[in-house]
């Protein structure tokens, strides 16, 4: 693929990419809100599920949710051959690989660090602002987690974790970035538009599903923006899903008030 594509090109290949990932996400997710607030039942007392049984025998759930973690991986493949490079770092279009002018392998410890910071100013305030949305009456009881217990909840669950990380960070934030600069998009517009984007698709689970992650996104996006790498931020948001996700039925045996429907 020429590295010097034209814009109608670009446009064309962005809306592909989008269509195959979370651009369609968007589209199912204001239609799910749309039904939602159409239903006699207040939103505050419907649920969205994120992790959910996909088979009655444990085995083939098991078989089904690693097909849904490989094939869920498709688009970042995609967006992962068409910004590689030939040279060293192959993945620098996307922020990965060793930044310029590193020295060993330090550079991994600072971006994991940087991450956990990320995971920290995200993450408490989110879940408050979670709780806050709940309380009036903007959001559903979001259930990160509906799996049963066997000994290979947790590490499915680490892997979505991990799916979502990759998918959003490296398509809604480093491709989206590189080509929508190479479209003459500046920086602000960028960021934006990035934000409420990752904020369409979580519209599912009501309207405070929908602001505390354009939050997240512009602070992702202003992140990307000024460092301009991207293993922070999938540091971070695989940090704030593994609390989520494995962490959800812990937190519902503490505290059941805060999460009943």
């Amino acid at each position: 693929m020429t590295d010097h594509p034209s814009p109608a090109r670009l446009r064309w290949e962005l809306g592909i990419v989008l269509a195959l990932s979370f651009g369609a996400s968007g589209v199912y997710a204001v239609v799910t809100i749309i039904e939602r607030l159409t239903r006699e039942a207040a939103l505050s007392t419907q649920t969205a599920t994120i992790n959910r049984s996909l088979a009655e025998r444990p085995v083939f759930d098991l078989v089904y949710q690693l097909l849904a973690f490989a094939f869920g991986l498709a688009p970042v493949a995609l967006v992962v051959f068409l910004l590689w490079r030939d040279r060293r770092p192959h993945l620098g279009r996307l922020g990965l690989g060793a930044p310029a002018r590193s020295n060993g392998a330090g550079w991994r410890l600072r971006e994991t660090g940087a991450g956990f910071a990320l995971a920290a100013l995200i993450g408490v305030p989110g879940l408050g602002f979670y709780l806050f949305a709940k309380w009036i009456g903007i959001n559903t009881t979001v259930v990160p987690t509906a799996l049963d217990a066997f000994w290979w909840t947790v590490p499915v669950l680490v892997l979505q974790a991990l799916r979502a990380a990759l998918g959003e960070e490296l398509i809604v934030v480093a491709y989206f970035f590189d080509r929508m600069r190479r479209l003459g998009v500046g920086p602000v517009a960028t960021v934006i538009a990035s934000a409420l984007l990752r904020g369409s698709y979580h519209l599912y689970q009501g309207f405070g599903g929908f602001i505390g992650n354009v939050v997240m996104g512009l602070v992702f996006g202003w992140a990307y923006q000024r460092w301009g790498r991207s293993l922070p931020l999938i540091v971070a948001h695989w940090i704030l899903d593994i609390v989520s996700f494995a962490g959800y039925p812990l937190a519902v045996a503490l505290w059941p008030a805060l999460f009943a429907g």
